[in-house]
């Protein structure tokens, strides 16, 4: 019997940031309008955490993060402004 771990098990962790939706959505957005990538939040949060790491330590660093999933699971969600109204956010 094989056992699996997971992938991320022992890794050394620094620090953990957190973003909020509207940065999420935010950077979602941006993705999509400005490189043509449609992603999801997970994705957001993972880029705007970037992004804050990156504002922290400031040139001469390199910032490695996972595009880690597609935008077509969240159209009737993230990508429909009754449902971001619904919620309390905007996409302006």
């Amino acid at each position: 019997m094989v056992v699996s771990q997971p992938i991320w098990e022992g890794a050394p962790a620094d620090d953990a940031i957190q973003i909020d939706d509207q940065e999420a959505l935010r950077v979602v957005y941006q993705l999509l309008r400005k490189d043509g990538l449609l992603m999801g939040g997970s994705t957001g949060i993972n880029i705007g955490a970037a992004v804050a790491i990156a504002k922290q330590l400031g040139p001469g660093h390199t910032i490695v993060t996972i595009l880690c999933d597609s935008g077509s699971r969240y159209q009737s969600r993230i990508f429909n402004p009754e449902w971001l109204a619904s919620k309390g956010l905007s996409i302006d």
